[in-house]
């Protein structure tokens, strides 16, 4: 399913792509392999992925279904990091390691406007940043502000 719609809010941005998340649980359950750990999930993820930004005065929030088969641009895989987001948050649902906890990173120049979104997972202790808008993972650009939200 694609969303898009005119911006209003951080906090209805952020339900919208809790929303697309698990709009796209069943989808990742049949798509996404079992990995052995976030690493190897990002490098299955990455030669899906196309960068573009959102059309003017919209937000594109795509399912992880729309993104790679019925895209709102014609083309698999393209998004931005939103939906890049979505994507990889419900990949890491469906995977089966022990004591995950998912999480988002928004981050920007100033508090209140983030400019940049990217999800995660930490695993005992450790934390694995998924940023697919970077060619490898681990990898997170520094920002002045950012805030880490954990998915529930």
């Amino acid at each position: 399913m694609i969303l898009k719609k005119k911006y209003i809010s951080l906090n209805d941005c952020l339900k919208h792509i809790r929303l697309q998340v698990e709009e796209s649980i069943n989808f990742q359950k049949s798509f996404v392999p079992d990995c052995p750990d976030p690493e190897s999930l990002f490098l299955w993820i990455k030669p899906f992925l196309k960068y573009r930004k959102d059309p003017p005065d919209r937000e594109l929030l795509q399912s992880a279904e729309t993104l790679i088969f019925h895209n709102y641009y014609g083309i698999t895989g393209t998004g931005d990091c939103d939906c890049y987001s979505i994507f990889c948050l419900s990949a890491c649902m469906v995977q089966k390691w022990k004591g995950k906890k998912m999480w988002i990173k928004l981050a920007g120049r100033s508090k209140i406007a983030p400019v940049h979104i990217w999800s995660g997972v930490d695993i005992a202790g450790k934390e694995y940043p998924m940023d697919l808008t970077n060619p490898l993972p681990m990898q997170e650009r520094d920002y002045q502000y950012i805030q880490k939200i954990y998915l529930k």
